[in-house]
């Protein structure tokens, strides 16, 4: 017991008087805890605003009435429901219990601002509907105006008068997707809120939804009800069973807010979390090389201290207790400090997100248990783990160690790390070839990735003294071969201290040379299949929006200057039991306007009966040409369409394509994704263009764009991805070069003594300074290429193994500019990680330096 606690004085003492060599330990880990906690309570207070926000929202819905018959495509959530029949609310209404039925009415409607641009449509819905009379039933509250009582008026979310600049009286556009122009004769909250989220709203006289958002007059999404007092949820479903019709049923309004409330928190954020949760794990793994890089220069220094303890009686336990209980101090203290940081980090992110688009509600931060208890117990166990492997070779020191001067680093020449590092590379470009090629598999490529990481890690000490002597041989001077040779003195602490910006570097690169990739395959795409002029399109980002008017393409194609324009809609059906997106087109135009490919058969006579399938699809179902396959529409009618083409080329058409003619009767809202125009022979682009904007204008104005502009626009969402990816892979860098000036600030005062004698011998203070920073931007310098090099052939994996385990193809695009700016931050990094300890190192007073032992 005396031993323990004579231990554990001993290492709050150590703790008390060098606790300036653990600052980098303690903001590493304050600011890896920090992010870890600002995301899981991120998600907390978003999950409980939108159960909350969905709860008020819905609190005067007892049931909603829908129809069973649903079609889901792959990646959707809720799938494409059919309609049911609005006079069935006066049946409904007829039955004792229930107080109000009203039908909903509900389809795409994007308003117009005031400056002429679209609100919204880059990720959150933009929706339209029946102004719902029934206060309670109305998930919409009457904040200012009135209700629309004519043709023409809307009311709509305050929170998209506000981005459109929009007030009480004005006229604007709703794309339905024609154009309907309306009258702003109301603003409404939703739960409390200017809106959900970002989603933005326009309620229509009844009359108009059903003119404007449906195929016929009589349908609706659903209908609403509520029930009389007394009577709960279920037992107002129950009595709704029996006055049903077949292929209708009745769920309570407290399921029909779970559900919508899923489809959110359910899948956007939980991908959402797990998205950050990525960097907080890049940030946390980037901390383990910076923390047991400062705990083994720290253990290194205090060589003869230890050595002395054992001489006095100290056992190996002792001494390993008395550097983790130092990690513990440390790790305790930042622990505590990174998760009153994190709730700033979550405030901070519930006030930037909602900035720039993302459908985020406000709400008080939720703060639980699990959110503050995993994040310190994580910070803790990084802590305790990088210091675990420097507090056990501190027990190993031997009394003798006292009487020498000095240890000599030999990890750079150790034979077993070359051949334990060259097993894990060879293994993990095996895995790799594995995954991309031979069985084409992205668990496999990214199992190789990881060996790959691991290798570069062991090999690291290996590496690291070609790489400074080849990196630093271009170095001339005395100062800057002197920086060279201290960083090639430790090869172990040169690796450690770069393979933590070697690693943000990395997966800044990988993302970089991934979203490249996504670039070229965009643009390869649109080369390769889009044969028209200029394109007319939807945002290319996200599932807002109205669409295009399937009367613009017609239209277009009347012009003198116009050849060819045919529009691309979307239809959902079940083909032979999955469910299936359908292009709805003008079959023949489409192979006029789009390069197919091969077509065995023809899309000209596909008629109501006919489908053309790309041939991936047909190999996977065994269709041919002539062949018949059964489609289930979200109607619940099934017809059987015989597959009348096979193309080769689907990245733009899709995999199924339908006629006009043949979707018509099932469809829900008609419009378009796309309208591709080809201009007659001698009418240039610029004049052609010209004159698809006049006529685009009478139909909402949607975007016309070039060849070109249609393919950087299809790609703008990537660079909004990677500018959000590059602001998060900030912290795991900043953290990496913490690591760095820590590192040096630690040899700076183990070298106190050769550093005064360098003063003693001529050196001056801006040479001793330049020496530092040179050995900064050398250890910089090697983590930024190695950084650099996996990041490249992680990219390539990536693309690679989704190209082989894709029905698309994809572009492998290396962006040199872009990684040419990514190796000059890295550079500029290091010089600026070097400032402190330079101007410390120089401000050492030569004689104690000289002094020191």
């Amino acid at each position: 017991m005396n031993a323990a606690r004579a231990s554990l004085k001993l290492s709050l003492s150590a703790l008390r008087a060098h606790k300036r060599r653990l600052v980098g330990t303690f903001t590493a880990i304050l600011l890896g805890v920090a992010f870890l906690t600002g995301t899981l309570v991120m998600g907390d207070t978003l999950r409980a605003s939108f159960d909350s926000l969905f709860g008020d929202a819905s609190s005067g819905t007892d049931a909603v009435v829908r129809s069973t018959s649903v079609v889901t495509v792959e990646g959707e959530s809720q799938g494409t429901r059919s309609p049911v029949d609005a006079s069935l609310a006066d049946t409904i209404a007829k039955v004792p219990v229930v107080t109000a039925a009203v039908p909903r009415i509900e389809g795409a409607g994007q308003l117009v601002a005031a400056d002429g641009d679209p609100i919204g449509g880059q990720g959150p819905p933009t929706l339209a509907g029946n102004w719902i009379e029934d206060a309670e039933l109305n998930p919409y509250a009457l904040a200012e105006g009135r209700a629309p009582e004519k043709s023409g008026e809307v009311v709509v979310n305050r929170g998209a008068a506000k981005t459109g600049d929009l007030s009480l009286g004005d006229t604007t556009v709703l794309r339905t997707p024609d154009p309907v122009k309306v009258t702003v004769v109301g603003l409404a909250t939703f739960g409390g809120e200017d809106g959900m989220g970002q989603v933005t709203y326009a309620g229509m006289t009844r009359a108009d939804a059903e003119k404007y958002l449906t195929p016929k007059p009589g349908d609706a999404a659903g209908i609403l009800v509520r029930a009389g007092p007394g009577t709960s949820q279920q037992e107002l479903v129950d009595a709704l069973a029996p006055v049903l019709p077949e292929g209708v049923e009745a769920i309570t309004g407290e399921q029909s807010a779970a559900e919508n409330t899923e489809v959110i928190s359910g899948q956007f954020l939980t991908l959402f979390t797990t998205f950050l949760l990525v960097f907080s794990g890049v940030a946390l793994l980037v901390s383990v090389f910076s923390i047991h890089n400062t705990f083994a220069i720290v253990v290194a220094q205090r060589t003869r201290e230890n050595a002395l303890l054992r001489a006095l009686g100290a056992s190996r336990r002792q001494v390993v207790g008395s550097t983790l209980v130092e990690a513990v101090g440390v790790g305790l203290v930042a622990c505590a400090a990174g998760l009153l940081g994190g709730i700033g980090v979550a405030a901070g992110l519930q006030a930037l997100f909602p900035a720039i688009g993302f459908p985020f509600p406000e709400g008080a931060l939720v703060i639980s248990g699990l959110s503050m208890a995993l994040p310190f117990a994580v910070g803790l166990l990084v802590c305790l783990g990088s210091a675990l492997m420097p507090a056990v070779k501190a027990g190993r020191t031997a009394p003798l160690a006292a009487l020498r001067e000095t240890a000599v680093d030999e990890s750079g020449a150790s034979r077993k790390r070359v051949l334990a590092g060259s097993g894990l590379l060879l293994t993990a470009v095996a895995v790799v070839l594995t995954g991309v090629l031979a069985t084409p598999s992205l668990w496999l490529a990214s199992a190789g990735a990881v060996l790959a990481l691991a290798a570069f890690v062991v090999l690291g000490p290996v590496a690291s003294s070609s790489a400074v002597r080849v990196l630093g041989g271009v170095l001339r001077g005395a100062n800057r071969g002197l920086a060279r040779r201290n960083a090639l003195r430790s090869p172990k602490r040169t690796a450690a201290t770069a393979t933590a910006l070697m690693i943000g570097v990395a997966v800044v690169s990988l993302f970089t040379v991934f979203g490249a990739s996504l670039k070229a395959t965009m643009d390869q795409t649109v080369s390769r299949s889009f044969a028209g002029d200029v394109a007319v399109s939807t945002p290319s980002f996200g599932a807002g929006g109205s669409g295009l008017s399937p009367r613009l393409a017609p239209a277009i194609a009347a012009l003198s200057e116009v050849e060819t324009a045919v529009g691309l809609g979307q239809g959902v059906a079940e083909v032979d039991g999955e469910g299936r997106a359908l292009t709805v087109t003008e079959p023949a135009a489409l192979a006029r306007s789009f390069d197919l490919g091969d077509i065995q058969g023809s899309l000209n006579g596909l008629g109501t009966d006919g489908i053309a399938v790309a041939d991936t699809e047909a190999a996977k179902s065994g269709l041919r040409p002539g062949d018949t396959a059964e489609l289930v529409f979200t109607d619940g009618s099934r017809h059987t369409f015989t597959v009348r083409a096979v193309y080769q080329q689907s990245e733009l058409a899709g995999d199924y394509v339908v006629s006009r003619e043949a979707w018509a009767p099932h469809r829900a809202q008609d419009s378009d994704t796309l309208v591709a125009v080809t201009f007659k022979d001698g009418v240039s682009v610029d004049a052609g263009k010209a004159a698809v904007e006049d006529v685009a204008e009478q139909y909402g104005n949607p975007e016309v764009q070039t060849r070109d502009e249609y393919a950087a626009s299809s790609a703008s969402g990537i660079d909004m991805m990677l500018t959000l990816v590059y602001a998060l892979l900030a912290l795991a860098v900043l953290i990496a070069l913490l690591g760095i000036a820590n590192t040096l600030t630690l040899a700076v005062h183990e070298r106190t003594r050769e550093l005064g004698l360098l003063r003693a011998v001529g050196q001056t203070r801006s040479q001793l300074k330049a020496m530092v920073r040179w050995e900064s931007v050398l250890v910089a310098a090697f983590g930024t290429t190695g950084g650099l090099v996996l990041g490249g052939f992680l990219g390539w994996v990536l693309v690679t193994a989704s190209d082989g385990a894709s029905d698309s193809a994809f572009a492998f695009a290396v962006p040199p500019l872009q990684l040419a700016l990514v190796a000059l931050v890295g550079l500029t990094a290091g010089a600026v990680a070097a400032w402190r300890p330079a101007r410390r190192a120089a401000r050492l007073d030569v004689l104690r330096a000289i002094a020191t032992e």
